[in-house]
């Protein structure tokens, strides 16, 4: 017996996982924030000239992503939420698409969201109280 038979074999499935995973990243959304970020529904959306904040909830969690409006270069962008009583959990930096995701426990207790894409920002109050 010689090894022809087992590396064909070995070959064709190292060509049919090659396929599959090229068919993956066609298949795969452009848009980073295609499925949602965050369990849960969608609780809340922060427009501002430069992009969004959006919250989402599931049960007592609540997270939050900043999202620029243009996808590019890299620039400065922050998401911050902050459960009364509690301290902000933060996301801060250099990025090309979104800042975050953040989850605080807020239970029942009003939550502040903060975002900010380069030169336009959001700033909630206390919400979802």
């Amino acid at each position: 017996m010689g090894s022809g038979p087992i590396l064909r074999r070995r070959l064709a499935l190292c060509l049919a996982l090659l396929t599959a995973a090229g068919l993956l990243v066609v298949a795969a959304p452009g848009d980073a924030l295609a499925a949602a970020p965050c369990p849960g529904r969608k609780a809340r959306t922060l427009t501002f000239s430069t992009g969004a904040v959006v919250v989402y909830k599931r049960g007592g969690y609540l997270c939050a992503v900043t999202v620029a409006k243009k996808a590019g270069k890299r620039r400065t962008m922050s998401v911050s939420i902050r459960a009364r009583g509690g301290r902000p959990v933060v996301d801060k930096g250099l990025f090309r698409r979104h800042a975050g995701p953040v989850t605080v426990h807020a239970g029942q207790r009003c939550v502040w969201v903060k975002g900010r894409v380069g030169g336009g920002s959001a700033d909630s109050g206390w919400i979802l109280c």
